[in-house]
């Protein structure tokens, strides 16, 4: 487990949140590309972990440090106990999701819908600082449905600063909890990077890091010099992991060199290896690689080839290498 200036320096650049996607396969993908790089779980409720005893959903290997785990929910008691054993399975941090705008999120009263009350996000993380000494973050919204993120967003952040949050990620976004899918949630809203950056300037003290339509290295590196501590990218990381992270330990945090996507693929496979004789399939990990050769010659081909036989009964690492020998072929 890190210190908490070590997890902050890391949260220069971090890789967001994403349902059904940044789980512990996606994490040590990205982990190979970027050392540096803070990761983010898949959000995990605190009723599954405290009612549902669901603590496999902690698992993580400790390669994937600095690793931070996202928590929804809205009642304190709740989250102080998933909080605890969040820090006690070794995350580095732990997130509470005030940003998501699903209709399966608000149902369970969490997510965007909590921009509403922030006395209660505020008693939610008050709650969760007192069960662990791993630092509590906070990422939200601008605002949702007919407020206006110039009065909520400040008087939110203030909260928060005054239950003891030093950290927040800020999705530079209005979420629309009606009428709006949330794939158009994270597309329709206009994004308001003034907003974000002016919060900035009100609340010096405060480690902030922007979210929202950010889709290059060079866009974060902008963002950076424009004042913000830090920045976060969802699905741009996701879907163009190499263009995002390969660079990012030089160009963001002056360390290190450059990470190779085909010498990643090479470092994947005793991973691959091992979750197979767990009972585990291909495709679980590879589906999370498609990716890595985006923009290069050979990636459509990287990508079929994985897409029609990954899922096979007895695919394995074979199956990657020949994949890989796709992108070779494109190259020379």
């Amino acid at each position: 487990m890190l210190t908490k200036p070590l997890v902050s320096k890391a949260a220069r650049l971090s890789v967001a949140p994403m349902m059904d996607w940044t789980d512990c396969h996606c994490r040590y993908l990205h982990r190979l590309l970027s050392r540096e790089t803070l990761l983010y779980t898949e959000m995990v409720t605190a009723p599954a972990l405290v009612r549902g005893g669901a603590v496999h959903l902690l698992h993580h290997s400790t390669e994937e440090h600095p690793v931070a785990l996202q928590l929804g929910g809205s009642d304190p008691r709740e989250l102080a106990k998933a909080t605890k054993l969040g820090a006690d399975a070794g995350y580095d941090e732990i997130n509470l999701n005030v940003g998501c705008p699903s209709d399966r999120v608000q149902s369970g009263t969490f997510g965007a819908v909590l921009m509403k009350s922030p006395e209660l996000v505020a008693d939610c993380v008050s709650a969760m600082r007192a069960a662990t000494n791993v630092e509590i973050t906070v990422k939200c919204r601008i605002g949702v449905d007919d407020q206006a993120p110039e009065e909520v967003l400040p008087d939110f952040i203030g909260r928060m600063q005054s239950a003891g949050i030093k950290r927040i990620s800020i999705h530079a976004r209005k979420a629309w909890l009606k009428g709006l899918s949330p794939k158009e949630n994270r597309d329709v809203p206009p994004l308001d990077y003034p907003l974000v950056y002016q919060m900035k300037r009100d609340f010096p003290e405060l480690h902030l890091s922007i979210n929202g339509g950010v889709a290059t290295l060079a866009e974060a590196q902008s963002h950076l010099e424009a004042g913000m501590d830090g920045v976060m990218i969802g699905r741009a990381a996701y879907h163009n992991p190499s263009d995002i992270l390969c660079t990012a330990d030089r160009k963001i945090y002056g360390a290190g060199e450059d990470s190779d996507p085909v010498q990643v693929v090479h470092l994947m496979l005793p991973y691959i290896e091992a979750h197979l004789r767990q009972g585990g399939k291909l495709n679980q990990i590879t589906r999370h690689m498609l990716g890595l050769f985006a923009g290069k010659p050979g990636a459509r081909a990287w990508r079929r080839y994985l897409s029609e036989h990954a899922t096979k009964p007895r695919a394995g690492p074979e199956t990657v290498l020949a994949a890989l020998q796709q992108v070779t072929l494109a190259a020379a």
